[in-house]
């Protein structure tokens, strides 16, 4: 036993002596391991500074807590070591192996095979504030924008419009909208961009958004890199810009674009900075409406009781001075809000009325900014002249370029057309920057017109600006009848405008001091004469304008004494008699005599070596004498009346011409002017009247530079009874037959060559023939290419947008061929057809069969009135044309599927035998208007819509059906249910 425990001893005091003596070599052990977790949590701690829109897993917190606390427990117990003596040093031994064995636990855990990081999606923003907002321009808009955002094929949406229409208002809804949505998990970061913002600063505030460090890195484009590979891994995250001004390359900002989901949204004030930075969608924010105005307006002044009659009309005023724009009714509803005097609220609406007074107003220092950022001074110029227009004028693109091409507002080129050119581009910009808006009206023939409008608040802003440099006196449309007091003639002026007034005399004396001004427009008065005195001190006038003066005599001889003067125009002065002298106008490029009653060559005509522009179109001259024109070698643009015959070979001096109105008493001299076109290239646009009658919608202000177009009136098309001898300009785009002799049964049997000659025709109208029986005559020898799809006979009608046929008594149908009556054009033979119209064709019995419509696609409207012995717009006689039986008992056994994609309106008007507008099925997705008057054997509409599980539906664009209440009872269904549905569509009545 006691052997024993000497033994147990002596063990035990050798374990107390190797820990004594090991003690040191554990620790370091111990500091090693200890050293390998505090690395690891460094690592782990930069490498989330790292990783943007990341947190660490909680499990990682709870290790990095462990490791500053056996940090600590290590500090602690290598200081009691180094203190300790034998015994103590014996004990600490076994907290070393202690801390040891926890720390290796540390080591293991600090593996984290799951990764250290989870994405932080749990806050996507705060969302803003926003005004509450109702109207359904705004819904509209909202909605649009909304399914723009949920379209996976779409990244990148851009809203514009004007100054204070609404754009922010608008894509701050949006922003609080998506905060809701759960598909964008990823943050929805807003960033306004201040109009002087820079890349460095972008980059900054969407890097405190994520939020990513930049602070250390000042190269732009490794900042990019960083935010470019942050944004990426975030998936599914909506950027929106506010208040962009100009683009800028997104990826030099380090903005992803097509990744995984994710959404770009900016609003601007101009359009082509949506474009410029590839904006896929375009929405554009237009001022309210004068309902949705007065709504906003209440809803803003808070009022919840009906204001006095008197009040409310004040109010009302006030908001048509808004003239629809949201920041503007808001301002005033918010400065108006609890007030019920009406002294103040006269007050305030005169203080709004008065242009100097509402030129200080916020609105105004907004819409202002969109000026001045305009870089190019000639943009500048081209808007404030449109200030010279009357308030809520629409004013003519064509027009307006004229008016800046004399006023040489756009860069001399080597060609009107390039000026026109650059005019256009001019104008796009403008509209593009939303400080001019674009409108586009259709004329009585269902072609296109295009003007541009000043909205009421821009042009009061320009009138502003025009108070100083270039100085501007602005009466126009305010029916004035005297003119402006001498008072307002400053000497300083630049441009005066009292178009669209009623002023009729300028009194004796009065004689203004204007030496410097440059433009004097009293267009649309009421003027019967001027004193010379007048014009005394206007020694730098260059554009005087008193066109549409309808009784307006003549011109004071004082005129031949305004020696800069480069513009003359007294276009519809329709009494005018007499204009004095023009040998002393040198300077004079644009002279318009058009719509006048002056029967002579004004004198000193043909010295005017500098004129470009001479318009004398449906004037009372009979005559020009020979060598007068040859002599004007400048003209770009000539108009002369059509009883005035002008020789080819004056025509064919004038180097420069590239526009010419004119007419040619008959068709041999007009084949001698288009075979001198063909050799010399010249004029490049045309309005040309062969025969007699008069030229139908002419106007004065012809210099469009686009017209190509060729009027036979009252005329022989081809005299001496050989069919074919004449030709057509081979770049013809109008084309028009009226009430003419010597026409073949078709148009390739009247023209030679037509086939092959006129492929750029738009419109056609043939009118009062009793000789031609159809468009096209196509022979035997090219059915065989018409079946292939293959024929050239059809090429003239493949860009034909506008057909009208007129009182053709013999017509039957649009196409005739000599055998194979079963073959048919080509499907893009009327490709670009948009309107057709049919008026008195006595034979046409069948417009269409099924497989002739297809080539009829993109028409919008057709109208077929008086064709006494028509029975069917389209006639169901192909076989095998999609046709199907239906097991329906209220369809027929058999029936047709035609389609009309594009048609908005079809009108069938006084057709006594007309039996079936389609006995099958015409799907007409577009349609909006059917008219059916006075068809009295009209049998049945045929479905538009095909049934969606066996029950019928109404178009979805469809507005009104115009026809008589006899009419609509007297109408057959095949399905009862249909009347039902659209019975509320039908207005009754006859025209």
């Amino acid at each position: 036993m006691i052997d024993k425990l000497k033994d147990l001893a002596t063990d035990l005091g050798v374990k107390w002596l190797q820990d004594y003596l090991g003690l040191e070599e554990k620790l370091e052990n111990l500091e090693t391991r200890i050293n390998l977790v505090k690395y690891r949590a460094i690592d782990m701690v930069t490498l989330t500074k790292l990783q943007s829109g990341k947190k660490r897993k909680k499990e990682v917190e709870e290790w990095l807590k462990k490791v500053e606390r056996k940090k600590i427990e290590f500090r602690d117990l290598r200081a009691q070591v180094q203190q300790a003596r034998f015994y103590s040093r014996i004990q600490l031994v076994r907290r070393v192996e202690t801390m040891m064995g926890e720390v290796e636990d540390l080591v293991q855990q600090g593996a984290f095979s799951g990764g250290l990081f989870l994405d932080v999606y749990d806050t996507k923003g705060v969302p803003l504030l926003a005004t509450t907002w109702k109207g359904q321009a705004f819904e509209q808009n909202l909605r649009e924008i909304w399914e723009c955002v949920m379209d996976d094929e779409i990244f990148s949406i851009g809203i514009y419009g004007m100054g204070g229409v609404g754009k922010t208002t608008l894509a701050t809804h949006v922003h609080n909208n998506l905060l809701k949505e759960a598909k964008f998990s990823g943050h929805v970061c807003w960033i306004t961009v201040s109009q002087e913002a820079n890349i460095h600063k972008l980059q900054k505030d969407i890097a405190k958004f994520l939020p990513v460090d930049l602070s250390c890195e000042d190269n732009d484009r490794k900042r990019a890199a960083q935010l470019f590979q942050a944004l990426k891994r975030r998936r599914n995250f909506v950027l929106i810009l506010d208040d962009v001004w100009t683009h800028f390359d997104l990826e030099n900002v380090g903005i992803p674009l097509q990744v995984d989901g994710s959404k770009l949204i900016i609003t601007s004030r101009s359009l082509d900075v949506c474009c410029a930075m590839g904006c896929q969608k375009e929405v554009k924010v237009k001022p309210l409406c004068y309902q949705e105005a007065w709504t906003l307006f209440l809803e803003k002044l808070g009022c919840c009781r009906p204001q006095p009659p008197d009040i409310e009309e004040i109010a009302k005023s006030m908001v048509k001075n808004c003239a629809g724009l949201p920041l503007g009714i808001i301002t005033v509803a918010g400065s108006m809000k609890g007030t019920d005097d009406i002294h103040e609220w006269r007050d305030a609406l005169e203080e709004l009325e008065d242009p100097v007074a509402r030129q200080d107003c916020e609105v105004f220092k907004i819409l202002h900014y969109s000026y001045s950022r305009l870089r190019d001074q000639r943009l500048k110029d081209c808007f404030l002249y449109c200030s010279l227009y009357p308030e809520d004028c629409e004013i003519p693109r064509d027009e307006l370029i004229a008016s800046f091409i004399r006023e040489r507002l756009v860069d001399k080129r080597r060609t009107r057309q390039a000026e026109f050119d650059q005019g256009h581009a001019l104008l796009n910009k403008l509209e593009n920057a939303c400080l001019l808006e674009g409108v586009v009206k259709i004329k009585e023939d269902d072609t296109e017109a295009k003007y541009v409008k000043m909205h009421d608040l821009m042009r009061d802003m320009a009138l502003k600006i025009t108070k100083t440099k270039p100085k501007y006196l602005v009466k126009a449309g305010i029916w004035l009848r005297d003119i402006p007091d001498k008072s307002e003639w400053k000497e300083d002026l630049d441009k005066v405008s009292l178009r669209f007034n009623v002023v009729s005399s300028i009194p004796l004396g009065i004689s203004p001091n204007c030496p410097k001004l440059s433009t004097l427009s009293l267009w649309g008065n009421e003027l019967t004469s001027m004193p010379c005195s007048f014009f005394a001190h206007f020694g730098a006038l260059q554009v005087l304008d008193l066109s549409c003066n309808r009784s307006l005599e003549e011109l004071p001889n004082c005129i031949s004494e305004l020696e800069r003067l480069t513009a003359l125009l007294l276009f519809s002065c329709r009494d005018l008699r007499f204009v004095p002298s023009l040998e002393k106008l040198k300077a004079l490029r644009e002279l318009d005599l058009s719509d006048t009653k002056i029967s002579d060559v004004p004198e000193g005509l043909e010295g005017l070596v500098n004129l470009k522009c001479l318009n004398m179109v449906q004037t009372n001259l009979e005559m020009i004498s020979e060598g007068i024109i040859s002599k004007l070698s400048c003209l770009q643009s000539l108009g002369i009346p059509r009883q005035v015959s002008v020789q080819v070979e004056e025509l064919e001096s004038l180097k420069q011409l590239e526009e010419f109105i004119g007419g040619f008493p008959e068709a041999n001299s007009f084949s001698r002017f288009v075979r001198s076109r063909q050799r010399f290239n010249r004029p490049s646009f045309y309005v040309i009247q062969v025969g007699s009658g008069l030229l139908k919608g002419l106007s004065g202000h012809f210099q469009q530079m686009a017209s190509k177009r060729v009027v036979f009136s009252f005329t022989n098309v081809n005299p001496g009874g050989e069919k074919r001898a004449n030709i057509l300009p081979d770049d013809i785009q109008e084309l028009e037959i009226c009430a003419c002799q010597g026409l073949g049964s078709c148009l390739n049997d009247t023209f030679a060559e037509f086939n092959t000659q006129t492929r750029g025709l738009t419109h056609c109208l043939i009118e009062g023939s009793s000789e031609i029986r159809s468009l096209l005559k196509l022979s035997s020898s090219e059915d065989q290419f018409v079946i292939k799809g293959q024929n050239s006979a059809c090429a003239p009608l493949q860009n034909l947008k506008h057909l009208r046929l007129i009182c053709l008594s013999n017509f039957s149908g649009l196409f005739e061929w000599d055998s194979v009556a079963n073959a048919i054009p080509p499907p893009s033979t009327f490709s670009c057809l948009r309107s057709l119209f049919i008026d008195r064709c006595g034979k046409l019995k069948k417009l269409f069969t099924p497989r002739l419509l297809q080539s009829v696609q993109s028409l919008e409207v057709l109208k077929v009135w008086g064709c006494n012995e028509l029975e069917e717009i389209v006639s169901n006689d192909e076989e095998g044309y999609f046709s199907f039986t239906s097991s329906n008992k209220d369809s027929c056994s058999r029936a047709t599927i035609s389609c009309l994609p594009n048609l908005k309106k079809l009108a069938v008007l006084g057709n006594p035998k007309l039996r079936n507008i389609c006995k099958g099925l015409l799907i007409c997705n577009s349609i909006e208007r059917i008219e059916v008057i006075s068809c009295r054997n009209l049998g049945s509409l045929p479905p538009f819509l095909p049934s969606i599980n066996g029950q019928p539906s109404a178009p979805p664009a469809l507005k009104v059906i115009q026809i008589s209440l006899l009419g609509w009872e007297s109408l057959k269904w095949d399905n009862t249910y249909m009347k039902k549905i659209l019975q509320p569509f039908v207005r009754y009545g006859e025209f």
